[in-house]
């Protein structure tokens, strides 16, 4: 039987979750349905001492002793189920809060099952290592061996991009290693992350153990980043938010998931039918709202002309509007304001010089899919992170000098690269100075057990169940003299 998604399966209300209850706030907010703007739910916002009584709840909690790792495991698994088992409402929540189709939110759902079961095998095999420190002189008789602990209370602080697997990828190593979590959404999205808490809790995690806070940066977020008791702060968002997280975190741990301009490179032997099919999607999937859209595509020159036909001819096909329309590709962005940034970006970028190949029009928060090329390094597209549905079509003559060229962004996150020519291949591999290398694949690509993550202003650590737990777990050393 086919599921039945829709508008009407949508929550209307995200409450607070502190110390195993769902409570109201003392103000509220509204959630919009980001292609009608219609008000879909209400959020009960938090205050300081809700934050602060969310995390004293975490800690008393973690302090309490949080379930042996067989049962972490267990509660993981059971939480991937009955997600699953609620994958159309969760989908539909998805779709109305964040603007995405149907399609990519059913996808979401899909991949947090994934991250949860994968998170409930990590729970069953966090280890440590033996040292030969027998083999140091002196030592001889002592044994020793690490083990892997828990912090204590993790901050998940989450974008609305990905207002489910993103979330999961944050709470699910994070209880896993045996933490407690206070989780902040975003305010645009805090509906799917509200009914991913209800899961948790269904599955049987203990009381106290996961808080949902809702708010502002300036009032929930400050409160976050000033209290004593949080051990942790996982992090995706922009690089300026992620700088002042780091610089407020002091010297407890962090993993931040920061800002990008996203490349791909189609080399003059790639297979260009691959490429076209596989870069459309990847530069306008979630209106471009993704960390690792491509937004600088650079082409060969000798194949440019045949591969940027092929990419507008299928760019031309994509359904644009409604999320929950059948055929629907590219949704609205997540405001409006955002739709007015991105627009005025791309009239800055035609008035000064560059090419219009496709789009560069826009409805209300819906902007349709746009190819510039004939781009200037120091244009906002082409040298700020536009998230949204814009792609530069770039020529090259030369794959070492594109790949400098990319290198020259602060960012480091993701590239991809299509190429027959193993040796094109290990050049971009070795030297472009990013978290993840994508062969014959776009910067796009992710799967939720590879480590994912960045370097430069795209931030720090790893997430993927396997890493992120060690991310949010401490070594410690452990002798034994004997005799």
């Amino acid at each position: 039987m086919t599921e039945q998604t829709g508008r009407n399966l949508v929550p209307d209300r995200a409450r607070l979750l502190i110390d195993g209850e769902w409570r109201a706030g003392r103000k509220t907010s509204e959630v919009h349905d980001k292609y009608t703007r219609e008000v879909a739910a209400v959020i009960d916002m938090a205050d300081r001492d809700d934050v602060d009584a969310a995390v004293k709840a975490a800690r008393r909690a973690f302090l309490a002793g949080t379930p042996e790792p067989a049962e972490r495991g267990r509660i993981l698994r059971e939480t991937a189920r009955l997600v699953g088992e609620r994958r159309a409402k969760i989908a539909s929540t998805i779709a109305v809060e964040t603007g995405f189709t149907i399609g990519d939110a059913l996808g979401e759902v899909d991949r947090a099952t994934e991250t949860l079961r994968l998170s409930g095998e990590e729970a069953c095999r966090l280890v440590g290592h033996m040292v030969p420190i027998a083999g140091a002189p002196g030592q001889s008789g002592r044994l020793a061996f690490t083990l892997r602990v828990p912090l204590g209370v993790v901050c998940a602080i989450t974008p609305f991009n990905s207002p489910l697997n993103t979330v999961a990828h944050k709470i699910a190593p994070a209880l896993a290693a045996g933490n407690a979590v206070v989780l902040k959404p975003a305010t645009y999205t805090p509906l799917a992350a509200t009914l991913l808490a209800e899961c948790l809790l269904d599955a049987g995690l203990p009381p106290g153990l996961l808080s949902v806070v809702h708010g502002s940066g300036s009032e929930a977020g400050d409160a976050l980043l000033s209290h004593p008791d949080i051990a942790f702060f996982g992090f995706t968002g922009s690089t300026g938010v992620g700088r002042l997280i780091q610089d407020r975190a002091g010297l407890r741990k962090t993993s931040l998931e920061l800002g990008s301009i996203a490349t791909t490179f189609v080399a003059a032997d790639a297979d260009l039918d691959r490429a076209a099919a596989k870069c459309v999607p990847a530069a306008f999937r979630k209106a471009g709202q993704v960390c690792t859209s491509i937004q600088r595509l650079y082409v060969a020159r000798p194949v440019l002309e045949e591969f940027t036909e092929r990419f507008l001819a299928l760019t031309a096909k994509l359904g644009v509007g409604d999320p929950f329309a059948a055929g629907t590709v590219v949704g609205p962005m997540i405001a409006p304001a955002e739709a007015e940034r991105a627009d005025s970006w791309i009239k800055d970028a035609v008035s000064g010089g560059a090419t219009l190949l496709a789009g560069g029009t826009r409805e209300g928060a819906v902007v349709q899919p746009t190819v510039l090329t004939g781009v200037d390094a120091s244009m906002n597209v082409m040298c700020e992170e536009i998230f949204g549905p814009v792609v530069n079509i770039v020529p090259f003559d030369d794959l070492s000098a594109a790949i400098d060229d990319a290198n020259a962004t602060p960012y480091g996150l993701a590239s991809g690269i299509f190429t027959r020519d193993l040796n094109h291949a290990l050049d971009l591999a070795e030297r472009m100075q990013v978290g993840g290398v994508h062969i014959n694949d776009t910067s796009s690509s992710r799967v939720d057990l590879m480590p994912y993550g960045g370097v430069k202003d795209s931030g720090n650590g790893r997430e993927g169940p396997h890493y992120a737990i060690r991310e949010m777990s401490a070594e410690r050393i452990v002798t034994i003299q004997r005799g």
